[in-house]
């Protein structure tokens, strides 16, 4: 069996992850945003090994986070599920000034994806509306554009998706992974009549974390139910990968080591 962490644990789509990873026998780390909200759920999180505790939107805590997770041994996968969605309607930024969206969506992830020993796989939760991100790269910080919060929330997904696939071009001996969960009726919708069946947001997750069919462990590839989607083609580009990376590396002041170390 498996040990997988999974982010953004306490609700909707990572909440069902989570379930259905414990019902397969896997020892599965959950994560909260805050002491508070771990112990609000603890009750709905039978059979995990522990919940980790970071507010995504704070750099130290994210650090810390990884710190705690490294302490706590090593993953064999890791789901970047937490995410907020387009609910903004004004920048609000976070303690380093960095828009919140963007924080938690693409630099939490960057950040425990840098600090973390890298498992043997990571599974990133994008969105389809990563295909309408600005990829200028201009603006990240959206300090000279008026605030949109449906482009800010796309901005951040196209990072995040080119993240995934910097990590399966600079990484080969780590299966990395997007996957789009699709439009499902959760807390981040904010019952704007979604479409998608939440039953089946999670599926694709569990089968990247712990599967071993041969389609179950290729990387570098975008996902839906299961079945690879073809994402926005500059994603693929290395140059544009490595400019999203370097745009992160600047906001976080840390870098995406270049190749896994050695070992397991």
């Amino acid at each position: 069996m498996s040990r997988i962490l999974v982010t953004g644990s306490t609700d909707g789509i990572g909440l069902a992850t989570v379930r259905a990873l414990v019902g397969k026998g896997h020892r599965v780390v959950a994560h909260a945003r805050s002491q508070r909200r771990a112990e609000e759920v603890r009750g709905e999180l039978h059979g995990v090994e522990t919940v980790l505790i970071g507010d995504l939107s704070s750099r130290d805590d994210v650090i810390a986070l990884a710190s705690e997770a490294n302490a706590s041994g090593r993953f064999d996968a890791i789901i970047h599920n937490a995410g907020i969605g387009a609910t903004e309607p004004v920048r609000h930024a976070t303690t380093e000034g960095h828009a919140h969206v963007l924080a938690i969506n693409a630099l939490a992830p960057f950040i425990l994806t840098a600090l973390i020993e890298p498992p043997d796989r990571l599974i990133y939760v994008t969105s389809g509306m990563h295909a309408q991100g600005d990829t200028s790269l201009s603006d990240l910080q959206w300090r000279d554009r008026e605030w949109d919060p449906l482009q800010a929330y796309a901005d951040s997904k196209l990072l995040m998706i080119a993240l995934a696939f910097a990590v399966a071009r600079r990484w080969p001996r780590v299966s990395s992974n997007a996957i789009d969960p699709g439009w499902v009726p959760t807390k981040m919708a904010k019952g704007q009549n979604a479409t998608d069946d939440l039953a089946l947001a999670h599926v694709t997750q569990v089968w990247l974390a712990t599967s071993y069919a041969p389609e179950a462990i290729k990387s570098g590839r975008y996902l839906h139910h299961m079945q690879p989607l073809n994402a926005l083609a500059l994603a693929h580009d290395p140059g544009f990968q490595d400019r999203a990376l370097a745009g992160m590396e600047r906001l976080t002041g840390l870098r995406l080591p270049l190749g896994r170390p050695l070992g397991r």
